[in-house]
């Protein structure tokens, strides 16, 4: 029997729960510094920059809107997943990936989200497989070079960060639900078709879901960035959608090396009435679905 569990368990075939060494998920915690979040069977670490101060064409960028990294992990048997997505300077860039590539996590993506900010962030997308504590414990020794602050957020009291425009016509354009996460507004909507990664089936909460923030900037105007996830034949209809509707395309990549259909990413940046914005949205999605369908 103990040799049925074990040839299961490295097949990935028996649940979390079942694995013969189930992981200490609050070694995890401590070796990166903070608690996750937990999101079905994924447990995903945010790590904001809030210790930069980003500016774009005069709009003070939010930890929230286009400056959030994280790091996930979905247990597979005895092991895990890990996914992030890291926010860096340029002088953190090489550092960092010294000492992930020296310690075993693949760097997937490097690259730009946003245009014309200042200073300049670049991003880098990381993967990895193997023991989560011993993955977390080489993130958080790579991120020593950086200034990524690794504190518990302070828990929100009182009411939370008014937003200053109409959130329930912009819920109702977009069709979907939103969330005011510090001041901004936040959107996750999932691929409709599941997403594969290394053969696996791969959580919205590990970075497949399209992302949409919205920042206020006053008057019921707001700063949009986010991305968009798309398959090849969804990109080009896409780009004519947002850019028919005065949104700004800002980068156009992959974010993974090995996914399954082919995935590709449209960031996007705006400033301007926000129910007017979360309309020219809504066509994107309306241009991702229409040949989703097809």
């Amino acid at each position: 029997m103990k040799t049925t569990l074990a040839a299961l368990a490295m097949l990935g075939l028996l649940s979390p729960g079942a694995a013969l060494a189930e992981t200490n998920w609050s070694q995890v915690d401590a070796a990166i510094g903070k608690k996750a979040a937990v999101a079905g069977s994924v447990r995903r670490y945010g790590l904001p920059r809030s210790d930069l101060h980003v500016t774009l064409d005069d709009v003070t960028i939010k930890p929230g809107l286009a400056l959030g990294g994280w790091i996930a992990f979905e247990p597979t048997g005895q092991e895990a997943m890990m996914m992030g997505d890291l926010v860096l300077t340029e002088s953190e860039l090489n550092p960092v990936m010294r000492s992930l590539l020296a310690n075993g996590v693949e760097i997937t993506a490097v690259h730009n989200h946003l245009l014309r900010a200042t200073p300049a962030t670049f991003y880098m997308h990381i993967g990895a497989h193997g023991d989560p504590v011993k993955l977390a414990t080489v993130l958080r020794d790579a991120l020593a070079q950086t200034q990524t602050p690794f504190e518990a957020s302070a828990a929100p009291t009182g009411e939370p960060l008014k937003l200053g425009f109409d959130t329930a016509q912009v819920e109702h354009a977009l069709g979907q639900q939103g969330k005011n996460n510090g001041g901004v507004f936040q959107f996750s909507i999932p691929k409709s078709e599941p997403i594969r990664a290394g053969g696996m089936v791969v959580s919205p909460a590990m970075g497949t879901a399209i992302a949409i923030n919205f920042e206020p900037t006053g008057d019921g105007k707001a700063a949009i960035s986010g991305d968009f996830v798309a398959t090849a034949k969804e990109v080009e209809p896409l780009l004519k959608a947002l850019r028919t509707n005065g949104i700004e395309v800002t980068a156009l990549h992959n974010h993974m090396l090995d996914d399954e259909p082919r995935l590709f990413f449209v960031h996007f940046w705006a400033n301007d009435d926000a129910v007017k914005l979360a309309r020219a949205l809504r066509a994107g999605l309306d241009a991702v679905h229409a040949q989703a369908k097809n």
